[in-house]
């Protein structure tokens, strides 16, 4: 059983709060960073949530 796609705009307002970064720049690398995801991919189920968690990880060492 998969998994339910999130809501992108709310997991990119989430992260653009956390880490103090315009929700454009946030887009921008979230949308980048699913893409590359999805490509490599085998099973789809959680590629959002490492997506999220790359972008977020990114920002914050930035």
């Amino acid at each position: 059983m998969s998994q339910p796609e999130p809501d992108v705009d709310q997991v990119v307002k989430s992260i653009a709060e956390e880490t103090d970064t315009p929700t454009e720049t946030v887009s921008r690398m979230y949308e980048d960073t699913l893409a590359v995801y999805r490509k490599e991919a085998r099973v789809f189920d959680y590629v959002p949530l490492f997506a999220a968690r790359k972008v977020r990880d990114q920002l914050r060492k930035h």
